[in-house]
């Protein structure tokens, strides 16, 4: 699920104070950026298989939702990724995860970040609050000082959707600053051109890009994770292919609904 909230780069409840808290310290700025999104709204649902080799191993959930809550009046997103390994699957990895971003809906940034990970016994739990008035992160016992608009994990994968291509030449990389595990990670997206990609669901023309990795981890080469895109105004991740150290993982959208607008199918 990792590389799910990375692939533009691939936790259940949230107590009322955290949002209380970022409210009553925000007023020491006034003035966010503005991001035009017309990639996204609330309503939209994306459903991933994801294949681990030959094998299916499960699947991944990408949803946004409304939410009554805000910081200051600024409204907000709920953004929820979720992955779980299928019953088969779950005798060897089983994997139980869900991420929640709560994102401003003007400025593409977080506020709030929930990360509960079950994968095959590990567990992880995170709750971070984001003062990006502040350039802050408090992660638990920490407060980290972070660059100006830095991302979470959920919500760099919305914030690059927001991003236009249309320009990008071949190998032109693009960069966010994200927060993962306690640290800022510049996480960089190389664009790799057009291309047509045929799925399940049919055929595709796209942007294909090329995620750059963290080599020695689990995988071998920095650009072993690459990634189509849909070429239209969602920017919807259409497929997913790595290799790992120990295998390969395909991530191929299967269903979706309540997009922005038209999808690039041929």
């Amino acid at each position: 699920m990792k590389n799910l909230a990375l692939l533009l780069i691939l936790i259940c409840s949230v107590n009322g104070y955290a949002f209380e808290g970022v409210a009553a310290r925000q007023n020491q700025q006034t003035t966010f950026r503005k991001i035009k999104n017309e990639s996204f709204k609330a309503g939209e649902k994306l459903v991933y298989k994801v294949h681990y080799g030959l094998v299916d191993a499960g699947f991944a959930t990408l949803e946004v939702k409304e939410t009554t809550k805000n910081i200051n009046g600024r409204k907000l997103l709920h953004v929820v990724g979720k992955g779980k390994s299928i019953s088969a699957f779950d005798l060897f990895f089983k994997v139980r995860d869900r991420y929640e971003s709560y994102i401003d809906q003007e400025g593409m940034f977080p506020w709030i970040f929930i990360r509960r990970v079950y994968e095959g016994g590990f567990e992880i739990k995170q709750d971070y609050t984001f003062y990006q008035h502040k350039k802050k992160v408090i992660t638990g016992k920490d407060k980290l000082d972070v660059p100006a608009n830095v991302q979470d994990m959920l919500s760099s994968f919305y914030y690059a959707r927001t991003i236009d291509f249309s320009n990008a030449k071949i190998d032109d990389e693009f960069e966010i600053n994200c927060v993962v595990d306690g640290e800022t990670w510049p996480l960089k997206i190389k664009y790799k051109g057009e291309d047509v990609v045929k799925i399940k669901k049919g055929k595709f023309n796209c942007l294909k890009f090329a995620p750059v990795l963290q080599e020695g981890r689990i995988w071998e080469n920095e650009e072993d994770l690459t990634v189509w895109i849909t070429n239209d105004q969602n920017k919807i991740p259409l497929l997913a292919k790595t290799k790992i150290l120990v295998g390969s993982i395909k991530m191929e959208l299967c269903e979706y609904e309540g997009l922005a607008g038209p999808i690039s199918k041929i």
